[in-house]
């Protein structure tokens, strides 16, 4: 037995005492049974004491007695009761790198999980010690797929293809999922059905400024967002601050597969790139509805293209090419770590506006305010996660989402991640032409045939460009697309920043956004004022010199603009959404 003593020391601080026993008992190499008793009596000591519940000597007494014992989880959930230092990405990388000591794969990489999602300072650290975790699995012979990584076997299909959006898929993967997404943090599952006063069901566009209670929070319902056969989205404000404004998506039956999806994006994606690709707060798991929190940004990809719509034009070629960059960009990142979106269309497009001015120079890295410009990528209802799946895996079966089925939907064909790309492929189409895209055989100087779309480029754009990648993207299935994708990115980085483009596009592609922005609004408001805005707004565009093309300057007055009566607010869009319901198992 060690002594502990009585030291002025021990007035202020009680653990240093025990903390002395300890060492000597290190020193000693006194490990057994008394090093293990002392180590339980400092932990019961203190273990309600708050001086030292965000201590990491504390942390450091729990994990030498971690070290020593069988029953690692319980204690682990002792520590998560007690909130011993979960705060501090330390707790999970010491616990993790304990367990991989002891070759308990699963489990260490289920703690980085946690800690990840709790956000545990500092959490560069605490991702890049998970980064390298995972890169010491897949050299590992008997640990090299990263599925077997991620939790249990994968999924035995029997075969190397399956619907991923089928009812026993789904079934399966959220069988699968349960013990880890109940872990995540903001994630609040209940037995009994919504408690509310507010019938969710009859929420509407009537619904404005209702207050809806959700685990202990008051959301003022400002209107109706969005919504499909089994979801509906509202923008809200928190305890009814306007500075606080969420997006509420309520889905029945519940649905809990897009919050562990968001989860994904946390834990895979960087700081930096994380903005494009939306944000969940939490979600809530009844036994009739779930709610999932998130990020609101007002407008759509969509919303921008029905306004040009509207005044008989197209998007301009410059902003075309950057949305296109954008997208290429957000492929190229999930695809790269193994998550496939699956409703890739404008709908589920987020504007993101910098208010600060665009540097050029900052472009080519999305650094400065490039970083809050650009794109945001939501609803991952019919997401897929690789890494839950075989590495050769093939899939079948189709979105069901017209204009938007791929080649191999079409044709009934496996596909992986052409469901992304071609989605990518009318995205782009509908900018430049204003119609979703329809394809056609072309045959080739080998006698072969490529898939193009039908409608011609106009002569004064990058043809060569945008025919590379309309022929890539839809003629190519690689197994991993990531190279493609990046290849491509830069090829259009490489233009926009070359000198055949006017060296001051961030102000015009600043500019043009901004355009857009205010003709969403007036969409929306059709208010007299602020179509008078918007003609004030076109006639100074029309004085503006647009981004060369081939050397040639072309004013805006060239491109057609229809003037005021094409904003008469009797008149009504002519590209119309092509949305689906919401994604529900069957």
């Amino acid at each position: 037995m060690y002594n502990i003593s009585n030291d002025t020391v021990s007035v202020h601080d009680p653990l240093s005492p025990w903390l002395l026993s300890i060492k000597k008992a290190l020193d000693n190499k006194s490990y057994g049974g008394d090093l293990n008793k002392l180590l339980l009596d400092c932990i019961n000591t203190f273990k309600h004491n708050p001086q030292y519940r965000n201590d990491p000597r504390f942390l450091k007494i729990w994990l030498l007695y971690l070290e020593g014992n069988e029953n690692s989880e319980i204690i682990f959930k002792e520590m998560e009761e007690n909130n011993i230092c979960s705060d501090y990405s330390l707790l999970y990388e010491l616990y993790a790198g304990l367990l991989e000591l002891k070759e308990n794969w699963q489990q260490a990489h289920m703690v980085y999980q946690i800690g990840i999602s709790r956000k545990a300072k500092p959490l560069e650290s605490l991702k890049g010690a998970h980064a390298s975790f995972l890169q010491r699995m897949c050299n590992r012979k008997k640990a090299c797929s990263l599925q077997k990584v991620d939790g249990d076997e994968s999924i035995d299909m029997g075969r190397n293809y399956v619907n991923p959006w089928s009812t026993s898929t789904t079934e399966e993967l959220l069988k699968k999922i349960n013990p880890h997404i109940r872990r995540y943090d903001g994630y609040h599952p209940y037995k009994k059905a919504y408690p509310g006063q507010v019938n969710l069901s009859s929420l509407g566009n009537a619904s404005r400024n209702k207050i809806v209670k959700i685990g202990g929070k008051l959301y003022q319902i400002k209107g109706c967002a969005g919504q499909g056969g089994f979801a509906k989205v509202y923008k809200a404000y928190v305890n009814s601050n306007p500075d606080d404004v969420v997006a509420l998506k309520i889905q029945t039956p519940p649905f809990p597969w897009e919050f562990y999806m968001y989860r994904q994006l946390d834990h895979r994606i960087s700081n930096t790139q994380r903005s494009s690709f939306g944000f969940a707060h939490e979600m809530h798991v009844y036994s009739d509805y779930s709610i999932l929190v998130c990020d609101y940004l007002h407008g759509t990809l969509h919303d921008v293209i029905n306004s040009y719509v509207v005044i008989g034009k197209s998007m301009e070629e410059v902003l075309c090419i950057y949305y296109t960059i954008e997208m290429l960009y957000m492929l190229e990142t999930l695809h790269g770590i193994g998550l496939i979106h699956g409703d890739f269309k404008p709908d589920n497009l987020l504007l993101r506006y910098s208010r600060e001015d665009l540097n050029e120079n900052e472009f080519e890295g999305r650094t400065g305010s490039w970083a809050d410009q650009g794109l945001c990528l939501v609803d991952w209802g019919k997401g897929i996660d690789l890494h839950l799946f075989p590495d050769d895996i093939k899939f079948e079966g189709d979105c069901r989402t017209s204009g938007f089925r791929c080649i191999e939907m079409q044709e009934k064909k496996q596909w992986r991640f052409q469901v992304d790309t071609y989605g990518l492929c009318v995205v782009v189409h509908t900018m430049l032409h204003n119609s979703y895209m329809e394809i056609e055989k072309k045959a080739t100087y080998d006698g072969g045939y490529v898939y193009l779309p039908k409608t011609s480029f106009r002569r004064y754009w990058n043809v060569d460009l945008w025919k590379e990648l309309f022929t890539q993207l839809l003629n190519n299935s690689p197994q991993n697309d990531k190279q493609l994708l990046q290849n491509l990115r830069e090829r259009f980085q490489d233009y926009l920043c070359s000198n055949i483009v006017h060296p001051k596009f961030p102000e015009t592609c600043k500019w043009c956004y901004a355009l857009a922005i205010d003709m969403i609004w007036v969409n929306q408001s059709l208010s007299l004022s602020a179509t008078h805005t918007i003609q004030a707004m076109l006639l100074e565009f029309d004085r503006m010199p647009v981004v060369c093309q081939h050397g040639r300057a072309y004013p805006k007055k060239d491109y057609g603009f229809v003037r005021s009566d094409a904003l008469h607010t009797s008149r009504s869009f002519n590209l119309k959404s092509e949305t689906t319901k919401a994604h529900k198992p069957k």
